[in-house]
């Protein structure tokens, strides 16, 4: 029995797949799945949200949770169509992050609040 986490549409889940012989191949068959815990995100009205203006990977983070940010810093680079994006602060303030590095964002999505 193996585990690996799974995404789907932006939800994950914990799955349990086991590998079932039938003597010339090894087929695998999924036993459990369970949604994992969600990490603790922002809502909305906790502060200014930052929102991606295209999809793309989020390739770096430019400062930790709790960091404290001026309007126009750089804190995201996202890729999208092979061009790193540098996307700024909207406002002074500290920012929590609600994307991590590797993430697959759409247009829109928030990336991080700033309060």
């Amino acid at each position: 029995m193996r585990k690996f986490n799974v995404t789907v549409n932006g939800k994950s889940y914990v799955v349990d797949v086991e590998e079932v012989s039938d003597g010339a191949s090894v087929t695998p068959v999924v036993t459990t799945v369970a949604q994992s815990a969600p990490a603790a995100k922002p809502v909305a009205g906790e502060g200014t949200p930052v929102k991606a203006p295209m999809p793309g990977l989020i390739l770096g983070l430019a400062h930790k949770d709790g960091d404290a940010v001026k309007k126009n810093d750089k804190i995201i680079v996202l890729e999208a169509m092979k061009m790193e994006n540098d996307i700024n602060a909207p406002a002074d303030g500290v920012i929590t992050y609600v994307v991590k590095k590797g993430d697959n964002v759409e247009t829109g999505a928030v990336l991080a609040y700033i309060k």
